[in-house]
């Protein structure tokens, strides 16, 4: 009898304590975000371009992800930083192409999504601030 009273209990407990760790996968980000996220930061990194943080966050937001999941201390950066790894050495056999490539999706004009990569020197409508007016004296 003990046998059997034995096993719906170890049954249970194994059930329960895989139960956080389901839970964790289904609330982890698709690959496709993870790889957008890897993919940004590879053409910034590589081309010298700058992220328009809030267009970048939108398009995560899309895909259920928080830009502070995907940074170098977040809980998925290390899954990030090995595909930015990736993608940025392949992205640096073909910089030429790969640079047009990407400003072509992401750029100011993007296919894709416009204003997530923006040229180096380039302002933000968000971030220009208005001149002030100059006080007579």
């Amino acid at each position: 009898m003990r046998f059997t009273m034995t096993r719906p209990c170890l049954f249970a407990g194994l059930t329960l304590a895989a139960l956080p760790a389901q839970a964790q996968i289904r609330n982890a980000p698709a690959p496709r975000a993870l790889e957008f996220a890897a993919y940004i930061f590879a053409a910034s990194n590589v081309c010298g371009y700058r992220i328009g943080s809030d267009q970048f966050e939108a398009l995560l937001a899309k895909q259920n992800v928080q830009i502070g999941d995907v940074q170098p201390r977040g809980p998925f950066g290390n899954r990030v930083q090995t595909m930015f790894t990736l993608m940025s050495n392949q992205m640096v056999q073909n910089r030429d192409q790969a640079c047009l490539a990407v400003a072509g999706e992401y750029g100011p004009e993007g296919t894709v999504a416009k204003n997530v990569l923006l040229p180096a020197g380039q302002e933000t409508p968000a971030q220009a601030k208005p001149a002030e007016p100059t006080k007579p004296q």
